[in-house]
């Protein structure tokens, strides 16, 4: 009989993320994948088109749940989960990253006495305001199998008394990524009139970023005093939400365009030639695309990539060090090692 893997995923990251995973598990014959779409993040983009471009099945379960507080959000979730996991039944339920999802995804299992994989354990950003950080402490410290993508997140755990089945296996972003590049267009270019290397993309979505429009104002102002004294466009894919919020006359001095699909946002990138972003996983993609990136918060949970001369954040007027490799996250591999230690965990119980 085949051991389930439950996949609990609900925002567009995860996706991706999953995708490099779900790759190992199609057609295996001794292991048998189901996805829960939780529905936290709704994004049109995620049509069946974003699942043919990653190569995965559409979700067998969707919950649809969404724009709610954080407090009923993770409840329904939670209680929604915990009756799928007792109708499935799952050898292991697999987590990934920081969101609502993770830390209902987390609770439930754990409650049930299910192991739990969490993919990007031990990241701290060390800032307690954050949704994001509450739900990484809490989703670790019930884990069974901790994947750090980096050995900073390792250091994390240990100094959290957390020291049994963590392993630093790179970054699956890095693996993800890799898949993308192979089908890079200029079409991309083309489509939005833009010439290779003389635009920064633009992306702020964070609720820090955008719940106080005084500080969105401020992140703006910034990047358009940068893009003038740089001699270069902005591009901005926006969510209707945050273009609700801005001011009009702004978008006089940004290129503003609808949100894009997985594979032309990575087109966008690569020929870009800075990547502005209050994103966590953006930072790190710009870097795997060797594009220079400036953070739009006051912290990262990726702190490699400032270290490596890469990333500085927008308080900060210049990068700390000359670019160099950031061997932490990796050589794109990550998905093969996880998925062995996924494979010899599930033989050994």
């Amino acid at each position: 009989m085949k051991k389930k893997i439950l996949t609990i995923i609900g925002a567009r990251p995860q996706f991706i993320k999953a995708a490099v995973l779900s790759r190992f598990f199609k057609g295996h014959p001794l292991i048998e994948e189901i996805i829960v779409h939780t529905g936290q993040h709704f994004d049109s983009n995620m049509s069946d088109v974003f699942f043919e471009q990653l190569n995965i099945p559409q979700p067998r379960y969707y919950l649809d749940i969404h724009s709610l507080s954080h407090g009923a959000m993770t409840g329904l979730m939670l209680e929604k989960l915990e009756e799928i996991m007792l109708q499935e039944l799952p050898s292991l339920v697999l987590i990934y990253g920081d969101t609502n999802s993770t830390l209902a995804g987390a609770l439930a299992a754990s409650k049930l006495h299910i192991p739990i994989a969490h993919i990007e354990a031990g990241l701290r950003s060390f800032n307690p305001l954050m949704p994001e950080e509450i739900n990484r402490v809490l989703s670790d410290h019930v884990s069974s199998l901790l994947f750090c993508p980096t050995l900073k997140a390792v250091e994390n755990l240990s100094q959290e008394g957390i020291t049994k089945n963590v392993f630093h296996v790179g970054d699956v972003m890095h693996d993800a990524t890799l898949f993308a590049i192979e089908k890079i267009s200029k079409k991309i270019l083309l489509r939005f009139e833009l010439k290779e290397k003389s635009y920064i993309v633009l992306t702020l979505h964070r609720q820090e970023s955008t719940a106080n429009k005084e500080h969105l104002e401020n992140l703006l102002n910034y990047i358009i005093e940068y893009s003038k004294n740089h001699s270069l466009q902005i591009v901005w894919p926006i969510h209707p939400r945050t273009k609700s919020l801005v001011k009009a006359e702004i978008f006089d001095l940004i290129k503003v365009i609808d949100p894009l699909n997985y594979q032309d946002m990575h087109s966008l990138l690569h020929f870009s030639s800075l990547v502005c972003t209050d994103s966590g996983g953006l930072q790190k993609e710009a870097y795997f695309h060797q594009k220079p990136c400036i953070t739009m918060r006051s912290e990262t949970e990726w702190t490699e990539t400032i270290t490596n001369g890469w990333n500085r954040l927008w308080s900060v007027p210049q990068y700390v060090l000359p670019q160099q490799s950031i061997k932490d996250y990796g050589d794109g591999k990550a998905g093969s090692i996880i998925f062995e230690k996924i494979e010899t965990f599930l033989g050994n119980n």
